[in-house]
């Protein structure tokens, strides 16, 4: 961690309440913080005997039924943002009688009754030592909101297990994956002595330009910012020559690949490494001739292997400790949100064995009551062979053993532990469709994009770059304030400077400038404003050249940042994660900030149009 991200943790520590100290008392164990955790948890639970014994009449607290009711699924309405009511609280009147003249508080102006109430709710949650409910939203493990979703709505949630419910040493799990796929390039004839593995080559969201030989990043039209030929980056020249008329269509599949994850690291280190040698001229020629595209799918073929043939998964599986990286509030996350009424799917492509393996070591010791992972979920699905799962059907089989054994089966039921099916059939069995299910996954296509726009699923995705990606923006925040001052200086003197010239341009002609005094100014002045205002600008433009290549270096000195794309736009990884992510974060236990009930509603959209316009008298 860099010196800045070590600032950014010790405000959030100093300047959080007592809910993100605790947090990171439990991550650092400071023995400080620590203590302050074991007195917290004494001072809650006599709070929580007071509570319970104590009331203004002397009697026993009772909140439940007769105070509250749960809007069902049979009874909903729409709300004004279209979002269902379904699983909305409500009160019952007649109990609010027995509050006396509490009542009265809540008459008045809504604005200033909703002002008061909501003040002294705050101030019983920081009593309560209870995070605060818009301290999370800003914060690196916020969840953001790309398209209102009510929580509570929500009937169904399905998780997907790699990078997603479990999160891996990149450095350790990718690296053992891209050593592997060296070996059976090697055992292929190719020469790849003196490679290593080098994860700072690639990011989540760039593409492979397979005919080229170029790993390339671009915006949210599909042009092309970046580019790198094998592990060289491309002049801003180049990059305009190679691609400055084409757009970047992923459907074109024959030539790009989509670094949807970090699975796709591996690939890409391997790749752009051939590259070189292929170009260097190293490659034999008994492998025959080889253009690029060919050389991706022997370096895809070579990676495949190293997952088809059990190796890596059978290494990880003895030594599980050395590739994954537990994640303590993950599963009380996830039994909140299932002691809140929903059900909670599994739904993955590893196998049964691995499968139970990982998450035996990641969730078990975190669980109370000796609970098992499998007690976390109403529905378990193994090689669930996604995409294809949520748009077609494969056989349905039932794992009925632990060591795996099957049998096949028509029906998924509650509490099952199956292999294969499809979504329609997880539908069926559930008795629910569409956007009652939330499905949460780490692959923008496979997780995301299809479950969206086959069964109108909602959707959330993971991306634990976001915490790194959220600490370098802030760490940028004076170099990007002081860019963006010299881009505005750069367009003051350059609009200045075009009038000139417009009015050079017409003198020249024999035509009048835009105005007299510019017609007959002289020429000598116009001519040495003309070369100042050019020498400053010449000037600012090599500043700003300079610092905009080194924008985005904190979090990568190549690629820059991973949702942004030059200065201005977003990247063309961002906008698939607008359009078919709903929410999106770093990590599924950030739903531990935001309750099972929370209430996601998107920002305002900007647009070009909606700059700030002076007063204008209306005229009739």
């Amino acid at each position: 961690m860099n010196l800045c991200a070590h600032q950014v943790f010790d405000r959030m520590l100093l300047c959080g309440d007592t809910a993100t100290r605790l947090r990171f008392a439990v991550s650092s164990s400071s023995p400080v913080l620590m203590a302050e955790l074991a007195d917290l948890k004494k001072r809650n639970k006599r709070r929580s005997v007071r509570m319970i014994k104590c009331r203004a009449d002397g009697g026993r607290v009772t909140v439940g039924d007769d105070v509250f009711s749960v809007t069902t699924s049979s009874k909903y309405e729409v709300d004004y943002l279209g979002q269902s009511t379904k699983g909305d609280l409500n009160l019952k009147l007649d109990p609010l009688h027995s509050f006396g003249n509490g009542q009265a508080t809540l008459e008045g102006p809504i604005e200033e009754v909703a002002r008061t109430e909501a003040q002294a709710a705050e101030n019983l949650i920081r009593e309560l030592g209870i995070e605060g409910p818009f301290s999370a939203q800003h914060s690196p493990r916020g969840i953001f909101c790309s398209r209102t979703l009510n929580l509570r709505s929500i009937s169904v949630i399905g998780y997907d297990m790699d990078y997603t419910l479990m999160h891996y040493n990149v450095m350790a799990w990718e690296g053992r994956a891209y050593d592997y796929c060296m070996e059976n390039l090697k055992s292929m004839g190719f020469p790849v002595d003196g490679l290593s593995f080098d994860p700072e080559l690639v990011i989540r969201g760039l593409m492979i330009d397979k005919e080229k030989g170029n790993l390339i990043k671009a915006d949210r039209f599909g042009y092309v910012q970046r580019a790198m030929h094998g592990t060289n980056m491309l002049s801003n020249k180049a990059v305009s020559e190679i691609y400055g008329r084409e757009l970047v269509d992923l459907r074109n599949q024959s030539r790009w690949e989509f670094l949807n994850t970090f699975f796709s690291v591996s690939e890409a280190v391997a790749y752009a490494q051939m590259v070189d040698r292929l170009d260097d001229g190293f490659i034999s020629a008994d492998l025959g001739t080889l253009d690029y595209k060919g050389l991706y799918k022997a370096v895809a073929k070579a990676l495949f292997r190293a997952h088809v043939e059990g190796q890596l998964k059978s290494e990880i599986m003895s030594k599980p400790e050395l590739f994954v990286e537990p994640d303590p509030e993950l599963p009380l996350a996830l039994l909140d949100q299932k002691e809140a009424g929903k059900k909670l799917l599994l739904i993955t492509n590893s196998d049964y064995h691995y499968t139970d393996k990982m998450m035996k070591h990641s969730f078990n010791k975190f669980l109370p009551n000796d609970m098992d992972w499998r007690d976390l979920f109403d529905m378990v699905i193994v090689s669930a062979r996604k995409p294809e799962f949520f748009q077609m059907s494969h056989p349905l089989y039932e794992v009925v053993t632990g060591e795996g054994l099957m049998r096949p089966c028509f029906k998924a039921e509650t509490g099952g532990l199956y292999s294969g099916g499809s979504a329609q059939m997880v539908e069926s069995s559930l008795n629910v469709h569409g956007d009652e299910i939330l499905y949460v996954g780490d692959h923008i296509y496979t997780d995301v994009s299809v479950s969206k726009v086959h069964l109108r699923w909602r959707t959330a995705l993971i991306c634990r770059e976001l915490e790194e990606e959220y600490m370098a923006l802030i760490c940028s925040r004076g170099h990007r304030e002081e860019l963006i001052e010299l881009i505005n200086q750069k367009e003051v003197v350059g609009d200045l400077f075009n009038q000139l010239r417009l009015a050079l341009q017409r003198r020249s002609k024999g035509r009048p400038a835009q105005t007299l005094a510019a017609t007959n100014l002289d020429d000598q002045e116009l001519t040495e404003t003309m070369q100042k205002l050019l020498i400053v600008m010449q000037r600012l433009d090599d500043k700003i050249g300079l610092m905009l290549e080194s924008d985005g270096e904190l979090f990568n000195k190549r690629w820059g940042f991973l949702s942004r794309a030059g200065l201005w736009d977003k990247s063309h990884l961002m906008r698939q994660i607008e359009k078919y992510a709903d929410i999106y974060t770093s990590r599924v236990s950030n739903f531990l900030n935001y309750t099972p009930f929370m209430y996601f509603r998107s920002q305002e959209q900007s647009l070009a149009h909606d700059s700030p316009l002076p007063d204008v008298a209306m005229e009739n």
